[in-house]
């Protein structure tokens, strides 16, 4: 499926969807200083390296036009299961799982399960563009997003992510 498909998709799925710049929102704004105040400046890449999706909005970082496709379809399916998951659990229930369960920051298993299930879905979708998933460099750089700064030490036990990964690599490998 190319970028095009997979917008005119996800625009069926969800009427109001967008693509915003988050260098274009003033609420991001406002996120990024509160991320670098919480976790005390680690997590500095906010506006430049990562994707944001709130409501049916997906706001993305300044380097997303330097994006080949492959990456920009990968992140936009990552974000559509972040969409999907809101629509089944309704938004404010999402909203607090992802943010507030059981703590906002640590041990944030809601958040953990939420980005297991779209993590898986980049996973496949590296899979399906010939990207080695079980690679060192392409499985840290997943874990990392777990257990560092990047999305408040959302689980930090390093085990427990590692095992998911490679139990989700394994189905995918696998077709299951």
């Amino acid at each position: 499926m190319d970028l095009v498909q997979l917008n005119a998709d996800i625009s069926r799925e969800f009427p109001s969807f967008k693509v915003v710049r988050k260098s274009d929102s003033f609420l991001m704004k406002v996120i990024s200083v509160f991320l670098r105040i919480i976790t005390l400046n680690q997590m500095n890449e906010y506006m430049t390296d990562f994707t944001t999706t709130i409501g049916n909005t997906i706001y993305v970082p300044t380097v997303w036009d330097k994006y080949v496709p492959r990456t920009q379809i990968a992140i936009l399916r990552h974000e559509r299961v972040h969409m999907r998951q809101a629509a089944r659990m309704g938004r404010i229930l999402f909203f607090l799982t992802y943010v507030f369960w059981p703590f906002p920051l640590f041990f944030a298993w809601g958040r953990t399960k939420l980005e297991m299930e779209a993590y898986e879905e980049t996973m496949l979708a590296a899979r399906e563009n010939g990207v080695d998933i079980t690679g060192t460099a392409f499985r840290e750089d997943i874990i990392k997003h777990f257990i560092t700064a990047q999305y408040g030490w959302m689980w930090p036990f390093r085990r427990t992510i590692e095992r998911w990964f490679d139990d989700a690599a394994l189905r995918i490998i696998s077709g299951k």
